[in-house]
């Protein structure tokens, strides 16, 4: 039977961690955390201009939110 400190001198890796697909994945869900946060910003802000909800119709504004206007 093998002692602990066998044991211990044989350490061997349980989980392996490649360091660069995790700093790949880190980054990419930052980037769609910040996107997402800057794409809500965006949407409050011309909510607010605009006085209006995305796709919103409104008989007492001209204008739409979209930009479309009939030509």
């Amino acid at each position: 039977m093998k002692g602990i400190k066998e044991l211990e001198k044989k350490k061997v890796p349980v989980i392996a961690v490649d360091e660069q697909e995790l700093r790949s994945h880190v980054s990419e869900v930052v980037r769609q955390s910040v996107e997402e946060t800057l794409n809500g910003l965006l949407d409050a802000e011309a909510e607010a201009l605009c006085q209006a909800k995305r796709y919103e119709r409104n008989a007492q504004r001209a204008s739409t939110r979209a930009g479309y206007y009939g030509r």
